[in-house]
């Protein structure tokens, strides 16, 4: 395999069943069939089958493509609280901790919070060096938001991405396929904040 090719690996070191079993009352309470739910993300049938039974970890990009049609943060697939935490509010939520893997990411939520109509997760994040990750896009709206400690990031829409080192900062609207890069041979370690507005879910078909 070349340098850089993605190794696709499993997103969840536990809770596959319980993830699966809330993708699955998401897509029901929005009266989507999962052939149909299937097709809006780009997944196949048998992936988004598996992964509602628990007997299939998916990767992140799945998680990702499938929470998107739903119209939903990720967070709320990996058992944060639908209300989420207010601005006030420094709790954690029910799916802090949780650590999420990509191709080349490690992404640990550190929190979840809502402010009016968004909803914010916050995660520290790891980038590991030789590899590139694309993600799918994100609903309408959601912009991200990386400041880099230590290594130097690529990131950003993947027909234009960005480049920042130490104490710089990076934001786009992930709204398309969007990738992650370490560049050179240190890994990069940073903060990476979502921002979700929320939107009316899709109506099944």
């Amino acid at each position: 395999m070349k340098p850089g090719t993605p190794v696709p690996r499993p997103a969840l070191d536990a809770g596959v069943q319980e993830v699966g079993s809330r993708i699955r009352r998401l897509r029901e309470e929005r009266g989507v069939s999962l052939s149909e739910l299937a097709r809006r993300a780009g997944v196949g049938k048998a992936t988004l089958s598996g992964l509602e039974n628990g007997t299939r970890n998916p990767t992140l990009e799945t998680l990702w493509a499938v929470t998107a049609e739903l119209g939903v943060p990720l967070a709320l697939a990996l058992g944060a609280d639908a209300a989420g935490r207010g601005p006030g509010e420094t709790a954690p939520s029910g799916a802090a901790g949780a650590v999420i893997h990509g191709a080349a990411v490690q992404a640990e939520l550190l929190e979840v919070f809502q402010d009016e109509a968004v909803t914010y997760e916050l995660y520290r994040l790891a980038v590991r060096a030789g590899t590139v990750q694309t993600s799918p896009a994100h609903h309408a709206g959601v912009t991200e938001h990386i400041t880099v400690f230590r290594g130097t990031l690529r990131a950003g829409p993947a027909d234009a991405p960005l480049v920042a080192g130490p104490g710089e900062h990076v934001s786009w609207a992930s709204d398309v396929p969007h990738t992650y890069a370490a560049v050179g041979d240190e890994d990069v370690h940073a903060s990476l904040l979502i921002r979700y507005p929320r939107r009316p879910p899709a109506p099944g078909r």
